[in-house]
């Protein structure tokens, strides 16, 4: 009986967080990751919570606890990870993130002793990499994608230099951002447990403003200043490490410096396309190919393989293409090319980059057939009325219409209105 009820209390938390446009697919192995990570009680618990933030007032009236007692199981859960905290006005507001980027990365940021991270690592991998439900879903089940790329500002020039907006440089993320947080890279120490990781380096991903304070307060990722994070930025650039971002314009919480060979955006990529698994930066390579010296240094470094050998005649000189449907933007390629034959050239169609937080959640929820969930579990957003009732009427309406109406939801009019919300 207590079997039983045990493997109930993580199928409520496994449909808990497939409430939010972030889900998870259920899978024996999900279940045996969920069980390493949350005791039966905080399973129970934690199923029961909504997906805004909320706080230990509002987590004791939906547990039937005190609220000290709440209090103590939510700051336990903030310690771990598992929750993110954050102050709002004076309030602790708690909130459960989704698997990823939330608390699967963040139980590897730093080598614990409270968790078999080894055997842990082994799950994420046979959960990720091998049974792939999750990742497709995260990856590739909505227009709007959960992460871009940033570009290389250093290798930029003339028209590109002059046009790159702030939102579009890393450097620009590190210098606003209200903390910096730099932890371990949750792909390579997974790797690393399983045998298979690079030299790339591990200790350089980075988290930003509440995710940052957050992680930082519960010992998951060190606080460092501005100059240290410009410093990891261009030892990332100088290692050919792709900067891999939260997909919006405002308030990034995250920034992965992602290799070819560990990295679930960068493996996704290959995969199944660039453009399927992650927004590319707004630029993409171009080739002069009288300029070419045939090293094929490009073709190493090519994160994504979008460069290769033309095919050519008989004694004639090598010449490479591009794969625009594959390259990323990233410029690595660029920095590595010892002549002027590469550079970086903005798209010809503009990458559609959504205000905040809030605006991608309602843009992924729309597309994945969740919003009803963003509406009536309260979230953030349902307290400002006109976007409620905006969403509300979308839900109604045909396939076609609601199809055309997702299209207007990246319209101007959404942007200014989620602009207003927190994310």
């Amino acid at each position: 009986m207590s079997h039983h009820s045990a493997k109930l209390a993580y199928y409520k938390l496994q449909e808990r967080l497939n409430r939010f446009p972030q889900g998870a697919p259920p899978s024996q192995t999900l279940y045996r990751i969920l069980e390493l990570l949350f005791s039966k009680r905080e399973a129970e618990l934690v199923s029961q919570l909504p997906i805004k933030p909320f706080s230990a007032k509002d987590a004791a009236r939906i547990w039937k606890l005190s609220e000290t007692e709440a209090r103590k199981v939510l700051d336990e859960l903030a310690s771990r990870a598992i929750l993110v905290d954050a102050d709002f006005e004076g309030t602790t507001k708690y909130t459960l993130p989704p698997p990823m980027a939330g608390f699967f990365e963040f139980s590897l940021m730093r080598t614990r002793g409270d968790v078999d991270q080894k055997l842990l690592s082994e799950l994420y991998y046979q959960y990720l990499n091998v049974e792939e439900d999750f990742i497709k879903d995260l990856l590739l089940g909505s227009e709007t994608r959960l992460g871009r790329v940033f570009v290389q500002e250093e290798v930029l020039s003339g028209e590109g230099a002059i046009h790159i907006l702030d939102w579009e440089r890393a450097s620009e993320v590190i210098k606003t951002a209200s903390n910096i947080g730099v932890g371990l890279c949750y792909c390579r120490h997974k790797m690393e447990h399983k045998g298979m990781a690079c030299d790339a380096p591990m200790d350089i991903c980075m988290t930003f403003n509440t995710a940052g304070t957050s992680l930082i307060k519960a010992g998951f990722a060190r606080k460092v200043e501005v100059s240290e994070g410009m410093e990891l930025l261009h030892q990332a650039y100088e290692h050919n490490l792709v900067q891999c971002g939260e997909n919006v314009r405002q308030g990034v919480n995250f920034i992965c410096n992602c290799c070819s060979c560990c990295c679930e955006f960068m493996l996704a990529a290959k995969k199944y396309g660039a453009t399927q698994a992650i927004h590319t930066s707004g630029y993409i390579t171009h080739a002069e190919n009288s300029k070419c010296v045939a090293c094929g240094k490009c073709l190493k470094v090519c994160p994504v393989e979008a460069i290769s050998w033309m095919e050519t005649g008989p004694g004639q000189a090598k010449k490479i293409k591009i794969d625009e449907a594959v390259c990323l933007g990233c410029g690595v390629c660029v920095r590595a090319c010892p002549t002027p034959c590469l550079l970086l050239e903005p798209r010809a169609e503009k990458i559609i980059t959504p205000v905040n937080s809030v605006h991608r959640v309602v843009l992924m929820a729309l597309e994945k057939g969740k919003l009803q969930n963003l509406i009536f579990d309260n979230q953030n957003f349902a307290s400002h009325r006109a976007l409620a009732a905006i969403l509300g009427a979308i839900l109604k309406l045909p396939p076609l219409q609601r199809a055309m109406a997702s299209k207007q939801l990246k319209s101007v009019y959404l942007e200014k209105l989620c602009a207003r919300i927190k994310a």
